[in-house]
């Protein structure tokens, strides 16, 4: 009876054991499916590392540049009205400043030689008068395209301050002070020069008026004599 009972198994029972069957294959399956797959990794893996270290690197190196990208040339930015105004302003602040130094050169030699000319003409006034109304004309017309200059650098200077160029108008017009002073200076000396040269005509014109009566004198003495 017992032993009958063991033999009789239920249908859950039987379909149960299936199952079990069932997965048992399938994991054996996978199992052996893994193993022949592992062995292709790890060979490849192998085969990597055993490569040349140089080659490795030099691989990666290549990788890394084709991974960084190019950097492309930044374009030039276009400068703005304000500087190029400004950039325009120093210019011609640089022009005016050297027409000026020009000037204010060929002025002070003038200058220079007509105060020569005046320290000389006391010794030769009547040779000398020619030329130094000359010099005196020249150094005169020099001194309006001087005055010019001068007026045109205030201006380029104002206009420079304006624009916003400070350093170009604060150059300018410290070359202009200094032109000025330049000038000053060898005026003083040409104004002393005519100082002295108009003492020396006062003195002519006397010496020549007392030679006058004293030539008058004699003559009127030599007439008396003859007279007596």
């Amino acid at each position: 009876m017992l032993r009958h009972f063991r033999r009789v198994r239920p249908a859950s029972a039987r379909r149960g054991m299936a199952a079990v069957k069932s997965w048992l294959s399938r994991s054996v399956v996978s199992f052996f499916r893994y193993r022949q797959c592992v062995p292709v990794v790890v060979n490849s893996r192998k085969r990597l590392l055993i490569r040349p270290w140089h080659k490795t690197v030099a691989a990666a190196f290549g990788v890394t540049l084709c991974a960084v990208p190019i950097a492309q040339k930044s374009e030039p930015h276009s400068l703005s009205n304000e500087a190029l105004m400004r950039r325009a302003v120093s210019l011609v602040t640089d022009s005016t400043s050297t027409f000026l130094s020009q000037t204010t050169y060929a002025l002070i030699e003038a200058i220079t030689e007509y105060t020569k000319e005046e320290d000389e003409v006391w010794q030769v006034i009547i040779g000398a008068r020619v030329e130094m109304t000359s010099k005196q004309q020249e150094y005169l017309k020099l001194e309006t395209t001087w005055m010019t200059a001068v007026g045109l650098s205030e201006m380029a200077a104002e206009a420079a301050y304006q624009s916003g160029a400070d350093q170009a108008s604060i150059t300018a017009r410290n070359h202009i002070q200094l032109v000025k002073s330049q000038v000053q200076e060898v005026r003083q000396l040409s104004q002393k020069a005519e100082t002295k040269l108009a003492e020396a005509q006062t003195q002519e014109l006397h010496q020549k008026s007392q030679e006058g009566r004293d030539e008058r004198a004699d003559q009127e003495q030599e007439a008396y004599l003859r007279e007596d």
